[in-house]
């Protein structure tokens, strides 16, 4: 597996160059943490965890995936750009808190990214004009 970092990502100008970047290309329905869901739960409240979810989010400006334009207003994520184990939990690997490794986004992107679901991203809305016949 190709490990990906936000110093790469930034490269990429445009949202969806940034999401083809993130994109895992995963499936529905595979485990990811089964029954040690416990530790995922404890690490996301833990004051580690918030501290560098809210340096992140500050980093990016609060736009989804730092791309400018793209202001996320409700529902922030802060997304692991590499899939997080429960043995990095376990044996506290310095990755899962490093904002390298870390992206803002909003639950359409996360689930794009994870599952490649574009289905559910928010239609874009086309500003009409003065002597349009144009339908959409």
């Amino acid at each position: 597996m190709m490990i990906k970092r936000y110093s790469e990502l930034k490269r990429y100008e445009t949202f969806d160059e940034r999401l083809e970047y993130l994109k895992l290309h995963g499936g529905v329905g595979r485990s990811t943490f089964g029954y040690d869901r416990y530790l995922n739960q404890r690490f996301y409240t833990s004051y580690e965890w918030k501290r560098t979810r809210q340096e992140v989010i500050v980093r990016d400006h609060g736009c989804d995936l730092g791309v400018r334009g793209y202001e996320i207003h409700a529902d922030l994520y802060v997304h692991h750009i590499n899939p997080m184990t429960a043995g990095d939990i376990i044996h506290g690997n310095d990755w899962i808190l490093n904002p390298e490794f870390l992206i803002t986004t909003t639950i359409f992107t996360h689930n794009s990214i994870h599952f490649g679901d574009d289905n559910s991203f928010p239609k874009v809305v086309v500003a009409r004009s003065r002597d349009d016949t144009k339908l959409w």
